[in-house]
């Protein structure tokens, strides 16, 4: 074989470019297996950095070097045994009361080259072929030391000598003992490469070694592809980017210092994903070199370790300085972008990983801060010193405007998690507001407040966001997003794709087994009379009346408890667990009672269920509450819906950690995002599911864990198609951008308003003046609040005028609260986007939000249905689906449209009957005698018994009821054979047998009657 295609020849290439990137050689007979370190290059950078501290040490040793560097090293290598390497480095060693630093990190700022001498001076090293273990002489390909500490290993193969990265893993499994002493307590992290591949872990654990994906995407890093690398470039190989990059001297010191922290909970060391560090490198550069006053949407898919990005995002804004080579008249080289880092969030397990993480490399209390009591903690957070990272929800701002001075002319870095449009409007005005310190009269030379209040809601270049979402809306990307250099259109600065994150395994593809069944059935109209009804209202009442009909809600519960334990149950070892997603409160209120009974009356055991929702509610007569459905507090239902009892060696003892192991889980809103259980696999779906919402919910199954296949995976839907749900995953699989949104859009949305004889400016420039003034007086919550009461009085007028147009034209009222209203909610938008600086819209929006608070509503008047019956249903399985998306590249999100919404409109009103047909028609297709419900089927058999029928014609109903009521359970027994699931719910549900008793013996009287042409 031609040595160009051997092992060494890709040794020797990655060699060669890292020492032409400022690593050294190392020299595998200087490395001490005993001690685990290399005792040559340690002292070389201790004798080059710090010889009066060596000096002083060597005192101690009667100034025998031998001695002195032996019991050195020894002490060195016991503190690393007891301490670890990261903390040895960033913080050094004291011997004898004297401090030896183990390594220097790159200053925040470099003034003078004085400042990077000690920094220059660190020894990295390379060696390759290193014998390692005091046991035998196995090599490691290449070793990276810092200062004579070993902290990575790589093993190479190329695959023109027939292996691969996967021969690498596999030499790591099963070759590398995890006890030997480089493994267990010297190096940090290991690295599985061959010329296309790389692969980490950060813990040898045998065959139990789990390695990671390290790769920048198929079409590279911070945009959509899949797994891989992109074809190699001049260096010939697609995996050269780890020593280039990753591995050069600057990025593996700060990787060190910055980056490499262990998890508090599961004492891990973390590491970061390439688009992790990748994207906070791209982040900090560009503001490092632009200054504050930028936005940036980061599009990180579920799985990407946001939480972790966040925080080393955080740490590195909390002390970046801007670079040195700046060409900008408003900055100037080294000095801090940002006075303060605010995260907005309203995840609590953030702040504690952000605490835990900084501290590690800080060693400051303090500098990260939540606030977790009132707004005058935030106002003392944002003034102070010690706290550089503040972390707090957007809620908190709009109490504080008067409670912080001295911020005007700071520089802040915003860091919103899980951005949506919620980030637009008021609340982010306030926020503005606070840290410019606007709304006071030197914000505007003129001192016009209202013009102070206009300026508050553009960007401001003393502040920079930083966006993070999975699921960017159109407003979301226009808001934070990048422009295209060409196009314009608003897109993500850095993205890490569903797709790729699918690919590299660490998320499953939730659509991949998609199961879809469909409701059919059938109504009767049972009123007396046909009365008119709105055919949008009536028709949304009878959907919703065959929806939670019993029936309907017993044959669902059915499918779930029978597919769960026959595809679910089983899985991750007897972990396995469900979630039901129902459209309403009440749907899965009636949803969990269906589930519970038809668990009890089959005698199931491991189907138990809990039910979560918000508040409380009436359900046939009876009062509802989570925490009284499940028997103990909400904020107990995800610790005892994770508990497995296959994890607990006490289950089924008095020592268990809980006595019932809870399977499925029925929720109406709660838990459909952010909800994170990687013991979910299965969502059973009966709710209509539409854009960002379909993704966020269904991603609830996403989450990989160590017993979790893709084929584990399930979605069984009663309402959605799999193609449907398919489109709403689209624009989030890759990369989504979206068009500019028209500034003028406002301008028409205010000359509609303007149209109509409601609004004088007069009235809406005191209004206004008033309001401003007020704000800027107020000390207190509670003034502020007297000063917006007694404000009405400035809009009694227009509602006067409004009142007045209702009366004589009620459609022409309506449109124009829908205008204003579409006014005000674009407006809250658009000018966080578009610098209007107009004082004429600031004011409409400002005096139209407060009139819209007193504009009286028409009256919407409800249907009555009257008495609607179920007369057939059938819930069948409609197909087996791979909804799985393939790559079509960047989708664009329809734009900002604006438009009024309208005024109601009163459709013309139908009959009932024909309203009923026309869902039938819809609903009903295929039915027949056989899909008639079970308590239909009774019907027809008590109308068709002889006894029964004579007794009908002579009688009223109430005294038919007497006969009937002896009669019917002989003849619904008789039918037991063909009904035995319902059956035996008949005859165990006494307060169900009763009713359909009533029930059967009113429609079998009125049918045998109506059979006979008797009214």
């Amino acid at each position: 074989m031609s040595a160009v295609h051997q092992e060494k020849s890709f040794e020797k290439a990655i060699e060669g470019a890292m020492f032409g990137s400022g690593w050294r050689p190392g020299t595998p007979s200087n490395y001490d297996r005993l001690l685990g370190l290399d005792s040559a290059e340690l002292f070389a950078f201790i004798g080059a950095t710090q010889p009066d501290g060596w000096t002083k040490l060597l005192a101690y040793h009667g100034n025998d070097p031998d001695v002195a560097q032996r019991q050195f090293a020894q002490y060195l290598a016991k503190q690393i045994d007891e301490r670890g390497p990261l903390d040895v480095l960033r913080r050094g060693v004291k011997d004898k009361g004297v401090l030896i630093r183990l390594a220097y990190f790159k200053p925040a700022h470099a003034i003078t080259d004085d400042a990077l001498k000690l920094y220059r001076a660190n020894r990295l090293t390379v060696t390759r072929q290193l014998a390692y273990s005091a046991s035998n002489n196995n090599t490691l390909d290449l070793v990276l030391f810092v200062n004579g500490i070993p902290l990575a290993t790589a093993e190479l193969k190329n695959p023109l000598t027939g292996q691969t990265v996967q021969d690498a893993k596999k030499q790591y499994r099963e070759t590398r003992d995890p006890k030997e002493l480089l493994f267990a307590r010297r190096t940090l992290v290991h690295f599985a490469v061959d010329p296309d591949l790389v692969f980490v872990t950060t813990k040898l654990a045998a065959d139990k070694t789990r390695f990671l994906p390290f790769n920048t995407g198929s079409d590279g890093p911070g945009v959509s592809g899949g797994a891989g690398n992109p074809p190699a470039g001049e260096s010939g190989y697609r995996s050269s980017y780890l020593w280039e990059q990753i591995w050069h001297p600057d990025t593996w010191m700060d990787l060190v210092r910055r980056f490499l922290h262990t998890d508090k909970e599961s004492k891990a060391l973390i590491f970061p994903r390439y688009h992790q560090w990748h994207a906070v490198t791209q982040l900090t550069d560009h503001a490092a070199r632009n200054g504050s006053g930028h936005n940036y949407l980061v599009m990180h898919s579920a799985g990407s370790g946001k939480s972790n990005t966040i925080a080393w995002l955080a740490h590195r804004l909390s002390s970046l300085h801007t670079a040195p080579e700046v060409d900008d008249e408003r900055l100037r080289p080294n000095e801090p972008v940002f006075d303060k880092v605010i995260i907005i969030t309203d995840r609590v397990v953030l702040d504690r990983q952000l605490q835990d993480t900084v501290f590690q490399f800080e060693h400051v209390p303090g500098v990260v801060q939540r606030i977790d009591k009132d707004s005058a903690q935030l106002a003392a957070a944002l003034q102070g010193e010690t706290a550089k990272v503040v972390i707090t929800t957007m809620q908190k701002f709009p109490y504080i405007l008067n409670q912080v001075q001295g911020l005007k002319g700071k520089r802040f870095a915003v860091i919103v998690d899980e951005a949506h449009s919620s980030q637009s409007g008021d609340s982010a005005a306030a926020l503005k507001k606070v840290l410019l310190k606007l709304g006071s009269d030197d914000v505007d030379e003129s001192g016009d407040l209202l013009t102070a209040s206009a300026l508050a809601r553009g960007r401001h270049e003393t502040l920079s966001y930083f966006a993070f979402t999975a699921t960017p809306k159109p407003k979301t990307l226009e808001l934070f997003g990048t422009p295209h250099p060409v196009t314009g259109n608003p897109q993500p600065f850095h993205t890490y794709s569903m797709r790729q994150a699918i690919d590299e395994g660490f998320i499953l593809d939730v659509l991949r087994n998609y199961l879809t069944y469909k409701s059919y059935w059938k109504l009767a109209n049972a009123n007396p009379d046909d009365p008119e009804v709105d055919p949008k209202k009536a028709g949304a009442q009878l959907a919703r009346f065959a929806s939670l009909h019993p029936t309907m809600q017993a044959q669902k519960a059915e499918i779930i408890v029978e597919h769960f334990r026959k595809h679910t149950a089983p899985r991750l070892g007897n972990r396995a667990k469900a979630m039901v997603v129902t459209s309403s409160r009440e749907a899965a209120v009636r949803l969990h009672t269906a589930i519970k009974k038809y668990v009890e009356m089959q005698g199931y055991v491991g189907c138990d269920s809990l039910v979560a929702f918000s508040g409380d509610l009436e359900v046939d007569g009876v009062e509802h509450t989570e925490a009284r459905s499940n028997g103990f507090s909400e904020g107990e239902l995800p610790e005892r819906f994770a508990y497995t009892a296959a994890d607990d060696k006490h289950a089924g003892t008095p020592k268990a950690k809980q006595d019932i192991e809870y399977k499925i889980l029925v929720v109406a809103e709660k838990y459909q995002t952010g909800f994170d259980q990687p013991l979910l696999t299965t969502m059973y779906v009966d709710k209509l599911l539409k854009n960002v919402a379909a993704v966020q919910t269904l991603s609830r199954l996403n989450r990989t864990h160590p017993l979790k296949a893709q084929g584990d995976v399930f979605v069984l839907d009663f309402v959605n198609e799999a193609g449907d749900i398919a489109e709403q995953f689209k624009p989030y699989f890759e990369t989504a951008a979206t068009t500019p949104t028209d500034p003028n859009l406002l301008y028409t949305a205010q000359n509609a308003v303007t149209a109509y004889p409601v609004l004088v400016d007069s009235e809406m420039q005191a209004y206004v003046e008033a309001l401003l003034a007020a704000e800027q007086k107020a000390t207190s919550d509670t003034a502020l609040q007297r000063a917006h009461g007694a404000l009405y009085r400035f809009t009694e007028p227009a509602v006067q005028r409004f009142n007045a147009l209702a009366a004589d034209d009620p459609e022409a009222a309506d449109t124009f609260r829908s205008s204003l209203r579409d006014y005000t909610r674009m407006y809250a938008f658009l000018s966080q986007v578009v610098p209007y600086h107009d004082e004429d819209l600031e004011r409409l929006y400002l005096y139209g939000r407060a009139l819209l608070n007193r504009l009286p509503r028409r009256q919407d008047p409800s249907v009555d249905i009257g008495e609607v019956e179920l007369t057939h249903l059938r819930v069948s399985k409609t197909g087996e689906h791979d909804a799985s998306l393939s790559p079509e590249g960047e989708q664009m999100l329809p734009g900002f449209l604006g438009g009024a919404a309208g005024g109601q409109r009163d459709l013309e009103k139908v009959v009932l009957s024909e309203l009923i047909d026309a869902f039938n028609d819809r609903f009903g297709i295929g039915l027949g005698e056989s899909d008639k419900v079970w308590v239909e089927q009774q019907i027809v058999a008590l109308a068709e018994d002889g006894t029964l029928e004579a007794a009908a014609m002579v009688n009223d109903e109430s005294n038919f009821g007497v006969v009937c009521d002896k009669r019917i359970e002989d003849v619904i027994l008789s039918r037991h054979d063909d009904n035995g699931k319902l059956m035996q719910r008949y005859l165990d549900d006494e307060s169900l047998r009763s009713q359909l008793n009533q029930f059967a013996r009113r429609q079998a009287y009125q049918m045998i009657r109506s059979r006979k042409g008797i009214a």
